[in-house]
């Protein structure tokens, strides 16, 4: 079961969260993202909450390039 420290990637306000209120947060909920970043990633990608930017597909596709290059090495 994979695990994190929620203190790391949150900001304080939704530390003590669920994972479903997290996961429909909008993306300021996470750690150093801002108000403003949030702003652009809905502009350019239409991601409003920490799911929707879980789920794009740019995301997925960069994890998958890191993960075949972990593994190559």
């Amino acid at each position: 079961m994979a695990s994190i420290d929620l203190d790391k990637v949150l900001d304080k306000a939704w530390a003590d969260k669920s994972l479903q209120e997290i996961l429909a947060a909008p993306v300021g909920a996470l750690k150093g993202v801002s108000d403003r970043d949030g702003e652009l990633l809905q502009e350019a990608f239409g991601v409003k909450t920490v799911a929707d930017l879980a789920e794009l597909k740019y995301v997925r596709w960069a994890q998958a390039l890191a993960a075949l290059d972990a593994a190559a090495k």
